[in-house]
């Protein structure tokens, strides 16, 4: 009996696996790559991060096998990435160096350098377009675009509170410290700030948001402001094999946030400031994200007692990580025939025993 009931089971999921086939490989209205790749640019950003690989060529396939859903392509995509070898180490990047392509700040009206709206949604009507169910010609823009400004021209706007003292001062890491890596280092509590921010920049998107939000509403720390929230391209430079020398080799998309949160204690042990730091990075473009985190990151540095949830470590770290909530809820769709019948049996003995007991009294 044991033997038919594996082998019926192992019938069903290969029927089940050609099913999948007939919808995403045979189907007759097949999504390219690079449509994928060129028209779901903001999915694609956020499967990339969620998944610590950026490549978009990698990231649309991921996309298109997994029909969409954004968790299951991210889940392909770390498992993809634990294949590949580590080629070497990449120099540590600043946001100064960031070629700059969109930057605003909601906290001041003027900023050293000037706002500049760039690609974005937020002062667009909320309103489906019924002229993209057709082909149109490209429109083409009222103004040119002004070049693209060089990194360096735009200065961060923390700086200009750090330089009055209002701000706690950038954290000094040493050169010969080992950076931590999520990717091979089990995480422990309580946690470094860098692998704190590891584990919030792989975060999953609407799970950040939400406790980000909760946050805001009173459950971790006060209502900040983003000071300055920024995307473009940053440098990645490593050391060349012949001279030893930085070379750049290439560009990564990122979204950046500083956000302020005014009247506290001081981060820094010892000292004072009224204004604490929240900061989130992450690949692509994804603003919702990168401020998300920056909430997130300014309520898990606070170092007083509390009981309010987004101060907890543990509880924010473990539940934001996508691919760990997936495995965890979606293993109740598994059989647990064995489980459940136990269960079953627990609760027939007690009500047997519950009515014995009604009967001798």
């Amino acid at each position: 009996m044991g033997y038919s009931s594996v082998r019926g089971g192992l019938d069903a999921i290969e029927h089940a696996e050609r099913l999948i086939d007939l919808t995403v490989v045979d189907s007759p209205h097949q999504v390219e790559l690079p449509q994928v790749r060129d028209h779901l640019q903001l999915l694609l950003d956020q499967v990339m991060g969620e998944g610590g690989v950026y490549d978009p060529d990698l990231g649309a396939l991921a996309v298109k096998q997994a029909e969409g859903d954004p968790i299951e392509a991210s889940f392909l995509l770390r498992a993809y990435r634990t294949t590949l070898p580590r080629l070497g180490y990449s120099f540590p990047s600043t946001g100064r160096a960031l070629r700059v392509m969109r930057r605003i700040s909601s906290a001041f009206r003027d900023i050293p350098g000037g706002q500049v709206l760039g690609t974005t949604r937020d002062y667009t009507q909320r309103l489906l377009d019924f002229s993209l169910t057709s082909r149109r010609e490209p429109s083409t823009l009222i103004a040119p675009l002004v070049d693209a400004p060089a990194a360096g021209e735009f200065p961060l706007v923390i700086d200009g509170l750090r330089d009055e003292g209002l701000a706690a001062p950038a954290p000094v890491r040493q050169h010969d410290e080992e950076p931590f890596d999520i990717t091979r280092e089990p995480m422990r509590f309580p946690a470094t700030r860098a692998g704190r921010l590891q584990v919030l920049a792989r975060g999953e998107t609407g799970a950040m948001l939400s406790l980000a939000y909760a946050g805001l509403r009173g459950y971790g720390g006060a209502h900040g402001y983003v000071a300055e929230l920024r995307s473009g391209d940053l440098p990645v430079m490593i050391s060349h094999p012949v001279t030893g020398n930085p070379v750049r080799i290439g560009w990564v998309p990122v979204t950046e946030c500083y956000q302020v949160v005014g009247g506290q204690a001081s981060l820094q042990e010892g000292e004072r400031h009224d204004y604490d730091l929240g900061y989130g990075i992450v690949t692509g473009r994804n603003e919702r994200k990168a401020i998300s985190m920056s909430i997130l990151d300014g309520s898990l540095r606070k170092r007083e007692k509390s009981t309010q949830p987004l101060e907890d470590e543990e509880y924010v770290m473990y539940h934001i990580d996508a691919i760990e909530a997936m495995g965890f809820v979606e293993h109740l769709k598994l059989p647990h025939y064995v489980g459940f019948t136990a269960s079953l049996q627990r609760t027939s003995r007690v009500r047997e025993l519950a009515q014995a007991a009604r009967s001798r009294g």
